[in-house]
């Protein structure tokens, strides 16, 4: 037929596979030779059953995304005619599954009248993450097989299931034993001449009222996104609607996503996360060094978190820590995380001993003499950090990576202070680290290009999403958390309150604000770095002075009521503020959540320009996945790059201009990069805005 699809004959059964490396994408260069080779086969009065199979490594992974917004994605034949197709053939058409069965992939398999899998085979609806519903009956057929909660679940979460569960709940008929092609093929046979009942005609009834109950739960962490209540309802049209009124009400939903910005965003970061991979001066030649075991020095939460981090990836590590009772305390925390994702579900008690088998303790330096990997994450001090580099100098093997987890020091004086440069580099995992998907990785100004590559190669491995950056204060995180957080204050003492201002933060679509923040992650930190700095912060500094250091104490910023965490405004905290302006001499006027925004979120954008200007990050999106998976940015706009483009460049500037000219302030100076756009209309991937 073509060199995508094939159809090959087992006497009466006819066999279609498709190839189209490397994830057998619906392409249109896919779709039309296959509904060409379906409409010859219903017409073929000498094949019994079809069976539709793939080559290479996985079933159809889904749409090809790369199309969407072009003139491809709209070509006929499209899913939604091949679905059709499949569905009204008069003779058993059988999905035959194996790798993952994903979006699209599902959906074309949804029609046929029966899936056979491969037991370790993946299905799944995943399109809420890229800000889409199922556009091809995914909605209206799923609920037909496995009941309209169970799809809701599937379809909101985007969360793929496996080939028992998929049986289990009625969306797979049979796995298969050891050949999924043979297994299929015979499955197809045991069904010729049997009444065909496709899913269209299969009925789905519910309780209503149960199911919205179980919308309200399933989308309420969807903090503004549309996709998931969009898919909600989609699935409610599946109960209230006929098949092909639903279906309709579906497809205009998916058109209508598709063209969002959120849409967009999500697809863009889907995107941006490959190229994050995609590291200057390292490719295929360049072999990582083999991890056969990793090192950790210190066994606090930061320490802990990363030696789950590696282990639950299936790296053996040795943990150091300076004393036996420090030891103790934080082998104990983390057996206490893996008993409580036990007692969650997410872990088996078989996958907790496994885990937990991968981690040993040490308090001496010598037990980390045979480790490929040695990770230092000790306290946030220069001079600290020079000594236990200078202990690994002394007992690491050759050619072991010296990785610092520093979240602001500088990498290249840790990595001056051992006689092997070219082995050290920054490893800036987030807390807690065996959750936090970001990973900093620092690339020194003499780390070696292999150091590099396996730095990458153990994040993959740990299930981390790595960006590469360069040596400076705070990298690219923490010093865009510094641009965005500058202001803070001074919005409080000219007017605003931190209600005020979380408020514009969440109502943006921040899981929380940074006033909550703070008092979640304990104000006493802010303060003790400041103090070893030499700075202060007027408000910050007299809530710690007065005991106030957040959650743990039950007052920061707000107030929180014994065994809660919900934050509680403290009139306290309001005449602080009041008193301090006063003294300050500081009348406080009315602040609006524009202003909030022009002054915290658009200084944030002047430094990643800056930081792009200054080649520490590659590109801009690298920017926009540092944000989203490691400070909550949300992924319905993109990351802060991303943003900037959808909020107007021009308009960034303009303000940034306005508040430099009436405070003087630096952080409002526009960075060359960020005026060049606005004045050219450009953007910073360079593609047209």
């Amino acid at each position: 037929m073509s060199q995508y699809v094939t159809v090959t004959r087992q006497d009466e059964i006819a066999v279609v596979t498709l190839d189209n490396p490397p994830v057998n994408a619906l392409s249109f260069h896919l779709r039309e030779p296959l509904y060409n080779a379906l409409t010859e086969l219903r017409d073929d009065a000498s094949v019994a059953a079809v069976v539709i199979a793939c080559g290479g490594r996985t079933f159809i992974s889904g749409a090809d995304i790369t199309e969407f917004g072009t003139p491809k994605a709209l070509q006929e034949p499209n899913l939604p005619m091949l679905c059709a197709l499949l569905e009204s053939m008069p003779k058993p058409a059988v999905a035959a599954i194996h790798g993952t069965a994903l979006g699209g992939g599902l959906e074309l398999a949804l029609a046929c009248h029966y899936r056979v899998a491969d037991p370790e085979a993946r299905l799944g609806l995943p399109e809420v993450k890229l800000g889409l519903l199922p556009g091809s009956g995914g909605t209206v057929r799923l609920p037909r097989l496995v009941g309209a909660e169970k799809a809701l679940r599937m379809i909101v979460s985007g969360t793929p299931i496996g080939a028992k569960e998929a049986q289990e709940s009625g969306l797979v008929d049979q796995i298969a034993g050891g050949d999924l092609a043979a297994d299929a093929v015979a499955f197809a046979r045991s069904k010729v001449g049997e009444k065909l009942v496709p899913v269209r005609e299969r009925t789905v009834g519910a309780d209503l009222a149960a199911f919205d109950a179980l919308v309200k739960e399933t989308t309420k962490k969807a903090r503004g996104l549309e996709a998931p209540v969009a898919a909600a309802q989609a699935v409610r049209n599946a109960l209230t609607m006929d098949f092909d009124e639903a279906l309709k009400a579906e497809r205009a939903a998916f058109v209508r996503l598709v063209q969002g910005d959120q849409s967009r965003a999500q697809r863009h970061l889907f995107f941006a996360e490959r190229e994050a991979a995609k590291v200057p001066g390292i490719d295929k030649d360049v072999q990582p060094r083999p991890v056969k075991k990793a090192g950790v020095i210190g066994a606090g939460t930061m320490g802990g978190g990363i030696a789950m981090a590696l282990a639950n990836g299936g790296i053996p590590v040795t943990m150091l820590e300076m004393n036996m009772e420090a030891l103790k305390r934080g082998l104990g925390v983390i057996e206490k995380n893996y008993a409580t994702s036990v007692s969650r579900g997410s872990l088996s008690e078989e996958k907790k001993a496994e885990r937990l088998g991968r981690i040993k303790g040490t308090t001496d330096y010598a037990d980390l003499a045979d480790c490929d990997l040695i990770i230092e994450a000790v306290f946030e001090e220069m001079a600290v950090k020079k000594e236990v580099f200078a202990k690994l100098d002394k007992v690491a093997r050759p050619g072991a990576v010296l990785a610092t987890n520093t979240s602001y020091l500088d990498v290249n004086e840790i990595a001056a202070s051992t006689s092997r440069p070219a082995d050290v580099l920054g490893m800036h995992f987030f807390s807690p680290a065996n959750v936090m998907r970001l990973l900093e990785i620092v690339r020194g100004e003499k780390t070696a290009p292999d150091v590099l590559a396996t730095a990458l190669a153990v994040a993959r491995q740990a299930g981390k999403v790595a960006v590469v950056v360069g040596v400076c204060h705070g990298f690219v995180g923490n010093r865009m958390l510094a641009a965005r957080s500058a202001e803070g204050e001074d919005l409080l003492l000219e007017g605003a309150t931190p209600q005020q201002i979380d408020k514009v933060f969440t109502d943006f679509g921040w899981p929380m604000g940074p006033f909550a923040m703070g008092d979640l992650a304990g104000l006493d930190i802010g303060w003790r770095n400041r103090k070893a700095l030499g700075k202060t912060a007027v408000i910050g500094d007299a809530l710690c002075e007065m005991g106030r250091f957040g959650q743990k104490t039950g007052r920061g910023f707000y107030l929180y009521e014994a065994g809660s965490r919900e934050p509680k405004v403290d009139p306290e905290v309001e005449k602080l503020i009041e008193d301090k302006a006063r003294e300050k001499g500081i009348n406080r006027r009315e602040i609006s959540a524009e202003e909030i925004t022009e002054r915290t979120l658009y200084p944030m954008i002047n430094e990643g320009a800056k930081i792009l200007e200054e080649k520490i990050a590659t590109r801009a999106s690298d920017i926009d996945i540092v944000w989203t998976n490691g400070y909550g940015f949300p992924i319905g706009k993109g990351g802060p790059m991303f943003w900037a483009e959808l909020e107007g460049i021009r308009k960034i500037v303009d303000r940034l201009e306005y508040w430099h000219g009436r405070t003087g302030k630096a952080g409002f100076k526009p960075a060359p990069l960020l005026k060049q756009l606005a004045e050219t209309g450009g953007s910073f991937s360079g593609k047209p805005a």
